[in-house]
């Protein structure tokens, strides 16, 4: 009797392989590339999860005290003056079901603490802190984003000299340390607004992308679809942004994203050295620095800013990975026990039942 031969490993890695591009074929046939696109970002479980935080602290931050034309639901402003509770002014936001001994899910005077010392609502600070940080990152995206695409994309489709010298005034910038060059024309120019602090961060962040995009423009300057648009008399300009820059968008709003997080940080650092957004106005950062001093006997003050940018980063973090395995063309779903089920029989179990098949077959009678 012998026992059931195994399937080499060569075999069944081949199978594995052919199941996920048949299943990935399965799955985009008939699709737009818009279409693949949302639905690989849709599957991606982490980016979901993160983009429903996302839209949940902006939506709060929106709505809670306001902003622009948007009334708010909160009843302090951030500049408000607020009357001193008698303890320390501790979060009298309860979340302990009644069932547990608490008492019940509720927000309480100051869901988020009161700084006793200058009548403030922490709450209300925060959602301004909020607004401030994502208006600094949003117009820094916009703004990094573009520099960065022109230069990438004249320096990758023009080459020689031109690569040569954006390139160079790509290094020097990159040289520059970006902290203390910010810090350093801020207090300069007397830049102590959202506006100012974030143009004067998007002017300095931009060399990553511009790279990146220089790498892509190099390499599909050199595809048919170029040399067409050429002899069909296009225009460079054309060429750039009509034929090979939509070619591009992956990595750009995949770098976008990873830019604005890294952005938020940036802009942490600076309030916290006293350098970004000032009296008046409030940004997490500054928060930060404000109560540095109270971690050890109000930890609360100091505890729910770093809590909101670590968030937001980290959002940011897993929508940039979701995108990027959405627009990846080479990325590819293994398929579970579940789709092969669904698809038919396994192929590795039908190999091996071939396999023990032939070597019975080649095996000699017993009377022989």
């Amino acid at each position: 009797m012998t026992d059931n031969p195994q399937p080499p490993d060569d075999l069944a890695m081949g199978t594995s392989l052919d199941d996920a591009l048949n299943a990935e074929m399965t799955e985009t046939a008939g699709l737009s590339q818009a279409q693949i696109v949302r639905k690989r970002f849709l599957r991606h479980k982490g980016a979901m999860f993160s983009l429903f935080v996302l839209v949940l602290i902006v939506l709060l931050a929106t709505t809670s005290v306001g902003w622009g034309p948007i009334p708010g639901w909160w009843k302090y402003s951030y500049d408000d003056l607020v009357p001193r509770t008698g303890d320390d002014g501790g979060p009298t936001m309860s979340l302990r079901p009644t069932w547990l001994g608490g008492s019940g899910f509720g927000l309480g005077e100051h869901p988020l603490g009161v700084d006793n010392e200058l009548g403030k609502d922490m709450f209300a600070l925060n959602m301004r802190g909020v607004q401030t940080s994502l208006t600094i990152i949003v117009v820094l995206g916009l703004l990094s984003t573009s520099i960065g695409v022109v230069v990438g994309a004249l320096s990758g489709y023009y080459g020689k000299w031109v690569d040569s010298v954006l390139m160079r005034f790509t290094d020097v910038v990159i040289v520059l340390p970006l902290l203390v060059i910010t810090a350093v024309a801020g207090y300069a120019l007397g830049l102590s607004g959202k506006w100012s602090v974030a143009v004067a961060l998007g002017i300095f962040t931009w060399t990553g992308l511009a790279r990146l995009v220089r790498a892509e423009f190099l390499a599909l300057r050199e595809r048919e679809f170029v040399d067409a648009a050429r002899v069909a008399n296009a225009s460079n300009l054309r060429i750039i942004f009509k034929h090979i820059l939509p070619n591009t968008v992956g990595t750009i709003v995949v770098s976008t994203t990873l830019l604005m997080g890294a952005g938020l940080l940036t802009e942490a650092a600076l309030g916290f050295l006293g350098f970004g957004v000032r009296s008046p106005e409030v940004s997490l950062g500054t928060l930060v620095n404000q109560y540095q001093g109270a971690y050890e006997t109000r930890p609360w003050l100091f505890i729910w800013p770093g809590a909101f940018i670590v968030a937001i980063v980290l959002c940011l973090q897993f929508i940039g990975d979701g995108l990027r395995d959405a627009f990846d063309p080479r990325q590819k779903r293994i398929p579970n026990r579940k789709d092969l089920d669904r698809s038919g029989p396994d192929p590795v179990d039908e190999a091996m039942a071939t396999t023990a098949a032939a070597n019975v077959a080649r095996q000699p009678g017993d009377g022989a």
